[in-house]
């Protein structure tokens, strides 16, 4: 059996079991239904499989053997810094489980580097290649870069999302006659947005956090400022970020007020961050039958969720949230990922395809889109990553509660690995031979 072979066989049967190891470390460690990592291993490894370039490191907008795939992936840039980070993600949870895989991934984000993202725009001035006229799609590659920097602890990447930001994104940005500074949608154009301004407050806080620099924690500042005004004055501050609202805009800015509400402690960052993802996740503007809604069919529109779901996984980590936001978020992401595999045509893998909607199977007779699978394998990385995070109780946003869960549970409690609890004493029930149970906080095989 192959390793795709393999990888599809314990998606299939293993991941749907709960390894409750941290009931004991973290009150939603019980809310989490399944170890989603080989639902992620089998998601990313077709979205690798069919869409990425392997001798650029970058995507194609068509699956590989398409015969249009170079003619129609010609203008993909900042969408390749959201494929790139389903990569990243990957790579950070496999990297000490299987180094093959992950040397190979660290080879596709090097590529990814040197061919500057696919970027097409030329500038002679431009010292790094990742300049652009669209300052948001330079915004979205920089995040990617750093996130790529801290994944393989490499300072080069995110000295150059530094550049990029110091030298083409900041000098863009312009104040108006109300005080409100922030960044243009594109060079020579004074138009603003969210879709700028979101990920360009995101990449500020971050440099700020790597640098120290206080013009970045000003920056950050300044465009979330700038749009939580537009929310207050324009949408009736109900959670919208912009008009129409779409996952991208309210996942970036969800966390672009996350970051800086633990950069600066003020509150009404948290509590803006809280009301943006809720809105995201619940409101029927953007969700139907309880999943998150199609945005669209076109290369922007199918790869908006890439963008949101890492991020409000975030939130479901932070310890600072709201626990009734964090349970009411854990729930809908998990429906989501669930509704996405069972509508996953598993006999046609390793071509395996996500579609725009994910309450329903794709239509065999239209080209699947990079955009949806990058959607799709974003979210089944992210849970992955959630799930992980919770039952190792080791986040760094999460505090242990030992002895509240000691009380509920019992330090000598039996409990399956599908999740049920036996017993609150391990004396009173027989343990079969060759059969694993959690007892306590600790794996004991039966006898």
């Amino acid at each position: 059996m192959n390793r795709h072979s393999l990888i599809l066989s314990f998606a299939l049967v293993a991941s749907w079991a709960v390894v409750p190891t941290s009931w004991a470390d973290n009150p939603l460690a019980a809310s989490v239904e399944m170890d989603y990592s080989g639902k992620a291993d089998s998601l990313t490894t077709a979205f690798v499989g069919q869409f990425l370039n392997t001798s650029r490191g970058t995507f194609w907008a068509v699956p590989y053997d398409r015969p249009n795939r170079d003619d129609v992936t010609t203008d993909i840039y900042w969408q390749q810094a959201h494929a790139m980070d389903v990569l990243i993600y990957s790579y950070e949870r496999i990297k000490d489980t299987d180094a093959a895989t992950a040397s190979r991934y660290e080879r596709y984000m090097k590529l990814w580097y040197a061919c500057h993202a696919n970027n097409w725009y030329r500038d002679d001035s431009d010292m790094t290649g990742f300049l652009n006229e669209f300052t948001d799609d330079m915004c979205w590659i920089c995040l990617t870069l750093l996130h790529m920097s801290e994944a393989l602890d490499r300072p080069t990447y995110a000295n150059t999302a530094r550049i990029v930001f110091d030298n083409y994104i900041m000098p863009r940005g312009w104040r108006d006659e109300q005080g409100f500074w922030g960044l243009p949608w594109k060079s020579n154009f004074m138009e603003r947005n969210a879709c700028t301004n979101a990920p360009g407050s995101l990449v500020a806080s971050k440099l700020f956090l790597r640098y120290g620099d206080e013009k970045y924690k000003q920056a950050a500042i300044e465009m979330c400022t700038y749009l939580m005004n537009e929310m207050k004055t324009k949408l009736n501050n109900d959670g919208r970020v912009e008009e129409p609202p779409l996952t991208y805009t309210q996942g970036t800015f969800s966390e672009a007020c996350r970051q800086l509400y633990h950069i600066t402690g003020d509150a009404s960052y948290l509590t803006t961050a809280q009301r943006v993802m809720n809105y995201m996740l619940n409101s029927p503007r953007c969700t139907h039958n309880g999943l998150l809604r199609d945005e669209g069919d076109s290369m922007d529109q199918s790869i908006f969720k890439a963008v949101a779901m890492p991020y409000a996984v975030n939130m479901v980590l932070d310890e600072s949230v709201s626990m009734a936001y964090r349970r009411t978020f854990l729930r809908y992401l998990q429906n989501n990922a669930k509704a996405l595999w069972n509508n996953l045509d598993l006999s046609t893998y390793p071509a395996m395809y996500c579609n725009f909607y994910w309450g329903s199977p794709v239509d065999p007779t239209r080209t699947p889109s990079m955009g949806a699978m990058a959607s799709g394998a974003s979210l089944m990385e992210s849970v992955a990553r959630m799930a992980s995070e919770l039952t190792k109780g080791e986040h760094s946003g999460i505090r242990p509660i030992n002895q509240e869960a000691d009380a509920r549970m019992g330090t000598g409690s039996v409990v399956t690995l599908d999740g049920r609890l036996l017993s609150r004493h391990a004396a009173s029930v027989p343990l079969p031979s060759g059969t694993v149970y959690i007892v306590g906080r600790k794996k004991v095989m039966g006898k």
